[in-house]
């Protein structure tokens, strides 16, 4: 799964990286958590834009928001069939990007040690995702994202059963056309990642807790933190 991730890239890199046209600010986040705004890239009118949304879908049919806590993630394998995702999956797919993601690897004794998960290149990471606009009862129109997952790589099988599915640059213009229409092409693409080395970061479990979000969540550490715990979400 992914929940939490980081984004510290300049906006400049972000616009070469996926072509953006119009893009919103950027501010570095080192822990980017359910339910808060982060940036994505999305096709609206042809052209690439970057938008802020809240993490964690809505689908549009659901008379509570409260679902969206719950839907941060989605199945790559199911996702075009599941009555929370399918309607997205079809026409309102989106890159989530990112720098890196935090992953808890379970011990046999004492809390998850929470690593770092990164690309050796420092090239943005383009998580698959899906969003959705959602309104009820006269309210403002509220827009939402997920991040869709896949089985891990061989990197990330040592940390969890599942994995961000991450986008190649060759196929980030297929994803974001809404003209594609093709399932099985579509599902080709939310592959295990097999591009650049993964390295993982054994971190400070001050990531836990949402409300710290500075730099030094991603600097390796060698021994068990003593300090804060806090609450993963």
């Amino acid at each position: 799964m992914c929940g939490r991730y980081t984004l510290t890239c300049e906006l400049d890199d972000l616009i070469a990286e996926f072509g953006i046209e119009i893009a919103t600010e950027l501010t570095p986040r080192y822990n980017i958590a359910p339910t808060q705004y982060a940036p994505i890239v999305r096709s609206m009118d042809g052209a690439a834009r970057m938008d802020a949304l809240r993490w964690g879908l809505i689908p549009s049919w659901s008379k509570d928001a409260s679902i969206g806590a719950r839907l941060i993630n989605a199945r790559s394998e199911t996702a075009d069939i599941k009555p929370s995702f399918r309607s997205a999956f079809k026409s309102r797919r989106c890159i989530a990007p990112a720098s890196g993601f935090y992953e808890w690897r379970k011990s046999a004794a004492g809390p998850k040690q929470p690593y770092w998960v990164h690309l050796d290149n420092e090239r943005p990471i383009a998580f698959a995702g899906l969003w959705e606009t959602w309104s009820h009862e006269g309210a403002a129109p509220l827009e939402t994202f997920t991040i869709l997952t896949t089985t891990p790589n061989a990197t990330m099988q040592s940390l969890h059963d599942r994995m961000p599915a991450m986008l190649a640059p060759g196929d980030f213009a297929a994803w974001l056309d809404p003209e594609v229409k093709d399932v099985s092409r579509l599902k080709t693409l939310m592959r295990p990642w097999d591009g650049a080395a993964l390295s993982l970061t054994r971190v400070s479990p001050r990531v836990n807790n949402v409300r710290n979000d500075d730099a030094d969540l991603i600097k390796e550490i060698e021994h068990e933190a003593n300090g804060e715990q806090g609450l993963l979400f």
